[in-house]
């Protein structure tokens, strides 16, 4: 299903934690984790925008949906992702990360940002009218708006590389 306007500034932060997932997952694939190298790139990422991110879909998102009985157990549930993920990202600031907690911060991550993709949005969309959407979108605007001028990019040690590199 084409996404709706309203949800798109979302989808696209998606886009860039899914991929700091498939670079990190090809890393440790890879053998070639250094902890403090992505310690300090994921600590970055959740100060600048994927902190803000679950801010704003728990205080914009969350509520509307939850207001529809079909959707309340996926909000639920990624209430719950929320914190789980929260506590893999405080490793970061503790610098606590290892290869494992890197494994489990990615596949929880993919799975999280899957399920908002592929339920909730889907679900939102067929269930809320498009006004009420737009009321969502103008809220997550001005929300997502002090995380909307930083550029995040890999560290050195992070990038992915070619194979013939790896």
């Amino acid at each position: 299903m084409l996404r709706d306007k309203s949800l798109i500034p979302l989808s696209h932060q998606h886009q860039h934690a899914l991929a700091l997932c498939v670079r990190l997952d090809r890393a440790l694939l890879a053998g070639e984790v250094n902890p403090e190298a992505w310690r300090r790139e994921i600590q970055q990422i959740f100060e600048q925008e994927i902190g803000l991110h679950f801010a704003a879909e728990e205080r914009e998102v969350f509520p509307a949906a939850s207001r529809y009985p079909e959707l309340k157990p996926i909000v639920d549930a990624l209430l719950g992702e929320h914190t789980v993920l929260r506590d893999l990202f405080a490793q970061a600031s503790s610098r606590t990360l290892d290869a494992a907690t890197l494994r489990s911060l990615t596949d929880t991550l993919s799975g999280h940002i899957r399920k908002e993709e592929r339920q909730l949005f889907e679900g939102m969309q067929k269930l809320m009218s498009k006004d009420e959407l737009a009321g969502i979108g103008k809220s997550l605007e001005q929300a997502l708006a002090e995380g909307a001028d930083t550029c995040l990019l890999p560290n050195q040690a992070t990038r992915l590389r070619p194979k013939s590199q790896a």
